[in-house]
């Protein structure tokens, strides 16, 4: 569904994406992480067309994004859910304000929104009680859950979470990880996520690590643990990195 090929990104001179090369499959769930700075949100920025590459190709469906015109892109955009990183609610619109916005912007009556906002609750297992509720009267995980709700509402092909565990203690990340593998399960949605957390891998089919603006690592999640490619042999035990590169051998994997 996605194929991003020599993927490049120049901001004033500094790259950020110096040629990412990367497959995402169809209907699973790919985690991308990577050290902070790396260029994680730039890079799932670039995928979802918020932010414009310098140069490479980002395939989506068979249709090239990056030589479309702004009308075309926007159709292609309507085939992605978007889970920003601190839920982005609106703070002066409630619960069903937020999740149903796209639908009432459209002109559609309140009372023909309401029961898609109930059943999208219903799906990240939310109760009714929190329809009428502002963002400043949930908890962090809640918002989160309101977030994803709200992406839900457009049906999406493809979702993409931008550090979806960002500030929540474990048991919520959990709860929000398993959320989303959930989500993906029963929708048969196409997951992309940024995250540094390694918890994602236990929910994950895919793991894509970013380094140095390159993918330096994918490989299957359930495997990554034993796998000697020093950068994510690294990353995943928040090991330095200069002494590891010369103990671990470099693979192909």
């Amino acid at each position: 569904m996605i194929e991003i090929v020599d993927l490049r990104k120049d901001f004033n001179g500094h790259w950020v994406t110096k040629g990412v090369n990367l497959t995402i499959p169809d209907h699973q769930m790919t985690c991308i992480v990577g050290r902070s700075g790396e260029g994680k949100s730039v890079l799932l920025k670039q995928i979802v067309g918020l932010i414009r590459p310098t140069s490479g190709s980002i395939i989506v469906n068979g249709k090239d994004i990056t030589k479309i015109s702004d009308e075309e892109l926007e159709i292609v955009f309507k085939t992605f859910g978007y889970v920003f990183q601190f839920a982005a609610l609106l703070d002066s619109l409630n619960v069903f304000e937020n999740i149903g916005i796209t639908l009432l912007e459209q002109g559609i009556k309140p009372e023909q929104v309401l029961p898609i906002v109930k059943e999208k609750l219903s799906l990240v297992n939310l109760s009714q009680d929190v329809l009428y509720k502002y963002p400043s009267e949930l908890s962090g995980g809640m918002k989160k859950r309101v977030g994803l709700a709200r992406t839900l509402v457009t049906k999406p092909q493809i979702i993409l979470y931008d550090e979806p565990t960002t500030g929540l203690d474990p048991i919520t990340a959990r709860l929000i990880h398993e959320l989303m593998y959930d989500m993906q399960q029963r929708l048969s949605i196409t997951s992309v996520v940024i995250s540094h957390d390694v918890e994602i891998f236990k929910y994950a089919d895919n793991v894509a690590l970013l380094h140095d603006g390159q993918i330096r690592y994918f490989g299957s999640a359930k495997t990554v643990w034993e796998s000697d490619n020093p950068y994510i042999y690294q990353f995943i035990r928040g090991l330095s990195e200069g002494p590891m590169q010369t103990e671990v051998p470099a693979t192909d994997h």
